[in-house]
């Protein structure tokens, strides 16, 4: 079994050496720490985040990490994949919204989606509302995760979401927030349907409405 304490530490240090090693042991011994070790990645990434915001990390060491984390969930993701039931357990469509061109956070999320079983169709950065409601419809997707750092952002959610209900299919759809500025009040005045600045929280949300 592996020491979560040691792989949170590990990923919270940007060890690479020893996160892919661990990651490689979970999947040698059967995968049946695959959970747990998406959780202590999610927590080594928290410290990264904190460790961002005093100072100690850069730009840069944010870019690694978030590298980083999406070659440990992958390595990880049939693990992760057997205990939604096998394959894919959803599709969605993702993006950083208009006026935004943050991808580091929506890179880790996403990465941790597909880890858990969701196809994820990345728009990209800076997608227009209108953009957004039209691959929902190409794609029949049922949840909308949308995602942003700037403040700007949260009136280009709100947009969005308004977009979704003039094109008539806001009732199809479960959407969700998240990004440095989203807080509960916000997620109420964008019109979404949940919000979280988590990752480990956005995959449980997703996998709750997928299953739904």
């Amino acid at each position: 079994m592996i020491d979560a304490n040691e792989l949170k530490k590990a990923m919270g240090e940007l060890d690479e050496e020893s996160v892919i090693s661990i990651m490689k042991q979970v999947m040698e011994e059967g995968g049946l720490d695959a959970q747990a070790a998406l959780e202590a990645c999610q927590e080594g990434m928290n410290i990264v985040g904190e460790r961002f915001q005093s100072g100690e990390y850069f730009v840069a060491d944010l870019i690694f990490a978030g590298d980083l984390m999406t070659r440990a969930m992958e390595i990880i993701r049939p693990a992760l994949a057997k205990t939604s039931g096998g394959g894919k357990v959803g599709r969605m469509v993702f993006c950083t919204v208009k006026n935004d061109l943050h991808d580091i956070g929506k890179n880790i999320v996403k990465a941790m989606l597909e880890a858990a079983g969701f196809e994820v169709i990345d728009l990209g950065i800076d997608v227009p509302p209108e953009r957004i409601v039209q691959a929902a419809i190409d794609n029949e997707v049922k949840i909308v995760a949308l995602s942003g750092v700037l403040t700007l952002a949260i009136d280009s959610m709100k947009a969005t979401v308004e977009a979704f209900e003039k094109a008539g299919i806001r009732d199809k759809v479960k959407i969700i927030v998240g990004g440095a500025p989203v807080t509960a009040e916000y997620c109420k005045y964008i019109g979404a349907d949940d919000w979280s600045i988590n990752a480990a929280k956005t995959v449980e949300i997703c996998r709750s409405w997928a299953s739904a």
